[in-house]
């Protein structure tokens, strides 16, 4: 069969007339953002951001965001549509995205969904339901949190809802209080929100992208630096001009709320301070890449590819061949 790149030039490949979605999924660091591009270039297709803080206008340092040239011409959807004051909502981007993904589709165009957004991703491929934050409801247990710490109000999930309790560390605040504001929301426990894995809508294909974690920490560790070299630390002062501190979920997005928890009232920060922001960025990161591996890890529809480079070969296939070669055979 024949794919049709964005030049028009036809490729041997999945059939162009197949829009059916592809996902590109996996941990931060592996290389999505490259194997959605070349994916995008063969088959002609746009690209959809599931990855939720790069929502945000002005934070691209810190989400190692692609600019505008890095992303070869192909259109990119949900990019840079929320100011830092807004909340950013598992269901508003539900929404938002399957609309799009129908206007891509109708152009004739493939989607390529692209993100390590877990909760973004799933509620998307599978429809998932899980109602918005209740300010209200929050600020009860954002209260609690503060009168009694996060593993004595995780002891309360765990009497309320001991699967939920299973599942999230007792050292996260955020899920925990989560959990209960979903559980009181909607008089069920928080696991009973949860979607079950079935048949992925719209026929989506899954693509998961891997590294072996010793690579990956080394990736991690230049990345995290890189963005701190690049001026992660102007972008947070320049954030906060915009409003960032009083947003609430873009001001606890991992690098920013360890540069912001460096900095003095004046949004000064000196070495000693830049250096342990650096270090707790690396390691916020660290740990969500594990939550990411665990969540996509149970998922049986995804068909993993490896990009870590000390096992592959210099002249083995490319990352995009060996998904070009699985898209061609579960397409006969």
């Amino acid at each position: 069969m024949t794919g049709t790149g964005v030049s028009g030039t036809a490729t041997s490949g999945p059939d162009s007339r197949d829009t059916r979605p592809i996902a590109v999924v996996g941990a931060t660091g592996t290389g999505k953002s490259a194997l959605a591009l070349d994916l995008a270039e063969r088959l002609g297709g746009e690209v959809i951001n599931c990855d939720a803080m790069q929502q945000y206008r002005g934070m691209d340092i810190g989400t190692a965001k692609l600019t505008v040239a890095e992303r070869r011409g192909i259109p990119h959807h949900r990019f840079d549509v929320l100011d830092v004051t807004e909340t950013a909502s598992v269901t508003d981007f539900r929404d938002e995205a399957e609309r799009e993904l129908a206007e891509i589709r109708g152009r004739g165009n493939v989607p390529i969904l692209c993100g390590g957004s877990m909760m973004y991703l799933q509620a998307l491929i599978d429809g998932w339901s899980i109602p918005d934050t209740d300010p209200e409801v929050r600020a009860v247990y954002e209260r609690r949190l503060a009168e009694i710490g996060v593993e004595a109000l995780h002891a309360e999930l765990a009497r309320v809802d001991p699967e939920a309790a299973q599942k999230i560390l007792p050292t996260d605040p955020r899920r925990t209080v989560r959990a209960l504001e979903v559980i009181e929301l909607t008089g069920r426990p928080f696991s009973a929100s949860r979607p079950t894995i079935g048949e992925p809508r719209w026929g989506t294909r899954m693509l998961g992208v891997r590294c072996a974690l010793p690579e990956l920490d080394e990736r991690l560790t230049a990345r995290t630096a890189g963005m701190f070299a690049d001026g992660l630390v102007d972008e947070v002062r320049s954030l906060v001009d915009d409003g960032l501190l009083e947003g609430v979920t873009a001001r606890k997005a991992i690098g920013y709320a360890q540069v912001l928890d460096e900095m003095d009232p004046d949004l000064a920060i000196d070495d000693a301070g830049l250096a342990r922001a650096e270090e707790q960025t690396f390691i916020g990161t660290r740990r969500y890449v594990r939550r990411q591996r665990s969540w996509f890890g149970r998922d049986h529809r995804i068909h993993w590819i490896d990009t870590d480079t000390v096992d592959r070969p210099g002249d083995g296939p490319t990352p995009v061949e060996v998904a070009w070669a699985h898209l061609e055979e579960a397409s006969r």
